[in-house]
C-alpha cells in the first residue's frame, strides 16, 4: 500500500519551518552551494500548493526528471502545469532559469583587469580622468592575484580629509572581499607631484590597511600623459 504523509505535513508551508531550514534564509546564511536543487528552485517559484510546500513540489518534479536539471530544462510550460500548484507564471520562471543556466555554461568567464603595477593602474584610470577639470578619488579593489573586483569613486571635487573618509574606504574593501587595494586620484593642473594632503591621506590609509591586513598596493596620481606612484618612489 502506498505510503501517505500525514495531513498536517501535507499542509505545512515553508513559513512554518524553522528559520534555519527555510531556503531563502539558508542561502543568505550559508551561500547557494549549501542548497539542494529543489530548494533553489523553490526560491524561484515562491510557493507550493495547498497540499505541499514549494520544496516538496520541486522535489516531485525533479523526481520525474530523474533529478536531472538538463531533463528539467527540456520540459515545456504545458508539462510543468500538469503538477498541482504549478501555474503558468511559475512554469515560465523555471524555464527561464534553466535557459539562463544553459547560456551561462556557454559563456566564457569574464577576464578581470590585472592591476599589479602602477602603469596598469594608470592605464586603467587615465581614460576615466583625462578630461576631468576637478579632482576625483577612486579606490581599486582587487583579489590576491591583483585582478580587479570593483572600482569605486569615493570623492568628487577634492581629496581632503573631509572629502575622503577612510572608514568608508575600508567598508568597501571588506564588503567586496578585497585583499588588495589601490588609491588613485587626478591632478587637473597636470602637475603630478603629491601635495602635503596627499601624503597625509596616503599615510592614514596605509595605517588602516595594516590594521585590517589589507595590502595597500599604491597611491597613483594621474595626470594627462604622466603619473606619480608612491610605490615606485619607495614611499609605501
Amino acid at each position: 500500500m502506498e505510503y501517505e504523509k500525514p495531513e498536517s505535513k501535507q499542509r505545512m508551508t515553508i513559513s512554518d519551518w524553522d528559520i534555519n531550514d527555510r531556503p531563502r534564509e539558508k542561502l543568505e546564511r550559508m551561500g547557494p552551494e549549501a542548497l539542494s536543487n529543489a530548494e533553489l528552485l523553490a526560491i524561484l517559484i515562491g510557493s507550493g500548493s495547498t497540499k505541499q510546500s514549494a520544496v516538496d513540489l520541486m522535489k516531485d518534479i525533479l523526481h520525474d526528471c530523474n533529478n536531472n536539471l538538463n531533463t528539467l530544462g527540456k520540459m515545456s510550460i504545458h508539462d510543468l502545469e500538469q503538477y498541482h500548484g504549478m501555474g503558468p507564471a511559475k512554469a515560465i520562471t523555471i524555464i527561464a532559469a534553466c535557459e539562463l543556466g544553459k547560456r551561462r555554461s556557454m559563456t566564457k568567464a569574464e577576464v578581470r583587469t590585472d592591476l599589479g603595477s602602477a602603469t596598469a593602474v594608470y592605464n586603467y584610470m587615465h581614460p576615466k580622468m583625462q578630461d576631468l577639470d576637478v579632482e576625483e578619488a577612486w579606490i581599486l579593489l582587487m583579489n590576491q592575484n591583483y585582478k580587479l573586483i570593483k572600482a569605486v569613486r569615493i570623492s568628487h571635487g577634492g581629496i581632503t580629509e573631509t572629502a575622503v573618509d577612510v572608514r568608508v574606504i575600508m567598508k568597501e574593501v571588506l564588503m567586496n572581499n578585497a585583499t588588495i587595494m589601490a588609491l588613485c586620484h587626478n591632478h587637473p593642473s597636470g602637475n603630478n607631484s603629491p601635495s602635503r594632503l596627499d601624503d597625509k591621506l596616503t599615510e592614514r590609509i596605509r595605517k588602516a590597511c595594516d590594521i585590517m591586513r589589507i595590502y595597500f598596493l599604491d597611491h597613483v596620481i594621474v595626470c594627462d600623459g604622466s603619473y606619480y606612484s608612491y610605490r615606485e618612489k619607495g614611499r609605501l
